[in-house]
């Protein structure tokens, strides 16, 4: 693995930060991504009173090459998860929610029916979040992602994670045509609800073929782009190739405007990083 930069040294975790909002979860029987995927800014985003939700419980059916959740076979899906994730959103008084899943390839939906449940709870607050979805990609199938699109998510995300050439040896059970084509019906089918991708490097990849999966993005009708360094999360993960420098994501960011996006870019970026402002932005300019 290559030595470890400076700039990624520099990001320390601030634990004293996180007992509150681990609290909070805890006491609904909630799980959160930031945790359950080890997310190094978690620390930052709970010490701001935010979290991404981890719905249809905390094991993956799916088994990528870089994800620390755990993976094997799920119990049964927990019918009082939307309505505690709702209670919580409440308590905590959040103004933009998301909302992810492990994959669910064991549900004739992949898991879509939660998404649905829990967008409808948190739309009859009495002060109503804006929402962001972050699912699967149901395995092509476009049923679950009409479903949830018909519940009406402010923004709908899903990650391609990585270039064409890697999905083989890193996301073995996903396809990268998948990933674009749940965007495509995004565009599609709810014009006014924002499209977001988001994806790593350090995995072996080229900087042309990052730009190539911008514009692959760009044409599928995205808008928001993540990009972030991605870092080993335990030993039993693939290692690193290589860091990119914080001037290469500048790069990435310049390039992806050229294309109509809206790039979020840098070593610690991960999906749900600065989500509700990235929305703010977008709503803003319609």
């Amino acid at each position: 693995m290559p030595v470890l930069p400076p700039w990624i040294r520099t990001q320390k975790l601030r634990l004293g930060e996180l007992h509150e909002i681990k609290r909070r979860m805890r006491k609904g029987g909630l799980h959160t991504v930031c945790e359950e995927a080890r997310c190094p800014n978690r620390s930052e985003c709970f010490g701001h009173h935010t979290a991404t939700f981890l719905i249809n419980g905390n094991v993956c059916t799916r088994r990528c090459a870089y994800c620390a959740i755990a993976h094997g076979r799920p119990g049964p899906l927990d019918p009082d998860e939307p309505a505690a994730l709702v209670a919580t959103v409440s308590s905590m008084g959040l103004r933009h929610v998301v909302i992810t899943s492990v994959d669910r390839d064991d549900l004739p939906d992949g898991g879509a029916g939660p998404f649905v449940a829990c967008l409808v709870g948190l739309r009859q607050l009495p002060a109503p979040p804006t929402t962001e979805v972050l699912t699967p990609d149901f395995r092509g199938m476009t049923g679950p992602v009409d479903r949830i699109i018909a519940a009406g998510p402010d923004v709908y995300n899903h990650n391609v994670e990585t270039v064409p050439r890697l999905f083989r040896s890193v996301r073995p059970s996903g396809r990268y045509d998948w990933a674009l084509e749940v965007l495509k019906r995004v565009a599609e089918t709810a014009p006014g609800t924002v499209r977001k991708s988001g994806l790593m490097v350090g995995l072996g990849e080229t900087g042309d073929e990052v730009l190539g999966v911008l514009a692959d993005l760009a044409t599928a009708g995205c808008q928001v782009v993540t990009i972030g360094q991605y870092l080993q999360p335990t030993p039993e993960q693939v290692p690193v190739t290589r860091y990119w420098r914080p001037d290469e994501f500048e790069d990435l960011d310049r390039e992806g405007r050229k294309l109509g996006l809206e790039v979020i870019a840098g070593p610690f970026v991960r999906s749900s990083y600065q989500a509700e402002e990235a929305y703010l932005k977008l709503a803003a300019a319609r």
